[in-house]
């Protein structure tokens, strides 16, 4: 009998045959990397002082600045390759915040239950009540909008959504046949969730994390948007704010905008076609229905419609 395949070696044959998984995957891949390496490949340093001519504002894309100048005469692709770096440590730092917190409360509300549950659901309900971003926006308009801030403002309010969904999943996992056997022979509780629970529930913990992360890049890029950025930081809200801002439109200077927004919308995508990847993958059972025809009733099908069965005479023994 030849050895089963490593986990990892078993997901990633699993995986690459997933073709919106893969997309996502590389498109998110290759904005990880533009952000790691922006000092090699931004043609200009958007944080050095340059001198600036009447000429360089808003100038059109060229051989000396592919996408153009902005309204200070700076290379709008080296700001676009360095905003790279903001959206991205916000993206996911935030969601790891957001998904340890929603990790905690939804695996420890559905494991005990009782009045822990009820408490913390309840919580959980606020939270849900209370609209996200304009909360956002208060709380970063309320402290000093600097990356910290945001990191953490974005990370503590995003946390609600992924707890449902992990208290559902734990409540599922909890009433399995070895869960009870291990309380049976006097497994502690926290031995249960490390060693039983909390793998089961691991899989859709790491889809949630990808989806979330796109959802913090959203709401950083429209709090920079509207001017609640760390302004010692290019961002691609940034970006769009100070095009839409200072003249850009009127300008005709549509490589201002153009730039950051398609970096956003090539970011949020490549999050969200990996993470719809991750589920199909790591859940199997979203591939079919409960009312959908599998392969054997297919044949079955088939063999009725060939040959019709065979009637048997009804004898008076």
């Amino acid at each position: 009998m030849s050895p089963s395949p490593p986990p990892i070696r078993g997901f990633w044959r699993m995986f690459r045959r997933n073709r919106m998984g893969m997309v996502g995957a590389v498109m998110l891949t290759l904005a990880v990397l533009m952000a790691v390496f922006a000092p090699v490949l931004a043609p200009y340093d958007p944080y050095q002082p340059t001198r600036v001519t009447i000429d360089d504002i808003y100038a059109p894309p060229s051989p000396a600045h592919l996408m153009g100048t902005d309204d200070a005469g700076k290379d709008v692709l080296s700001n676009f390759i360095y905003g790279a770096r903001v959206s991205l440590i916000v993206g996911f730092f935030a969601s790891f915040i957001s998904i340890f917190i929603g990790g905690v409360i939804g695996i420890s509300a559905g494991f005990y239950g009782g009045k822990l549950e009820n408490g913390l659901m309840r919580f959980t309900d606020i939270m849900l009540v209370i609209p996200d971003f304009p909360l956002i926006v208060l709380l970063v308009a309320l402290t000093r909008p600097n990356l910290l801030n945001i990191i953490l403002v974005i990370g503590l309010l995003g946390w609600t959504s992924s707890a449902r969904l992990v208290r559902s999943q734990t409540l599922s996992v909890k009433q399995r046949k070895f869960v009870l056997r291990a309380r049976a022979i006097g497994a502690g509780n926290l031995h249960i969730i490390r060693r039983h629970i909390f793998p089961l529930v691991l899989p859709l913990i790491v889809v949630n994390t990808v989806l979330v992360i796109s959802l913090a890049v959203l709401n950083e890029s429209a709090l920079s948007f509207l001017g609640l950025s760390d302004p010692t930081k290019i961002s691609w809200g940034q970006m769009l704010n100070f095009a839409f801002t200072r003249g850009a439109m009127s300008a005709g200077a549509w490589w201002a905008l153009v730039a950051p927004g398609l970096g956003i919308v090539w970011l949020v995508l490549g999050c969200t076609l990996l993470g719809q990847g991750l589920e199909q993958v790591l859940n199997p059972r979203l591939e079919t229905h409960h009312l959908s025809v599998g392969s054997k009733m297919v044949a079955r099908m088939m063999g009725m419609k060939g040959e019709p069965p065979e009637v048997k005479p009804v004898t008076g023994d």
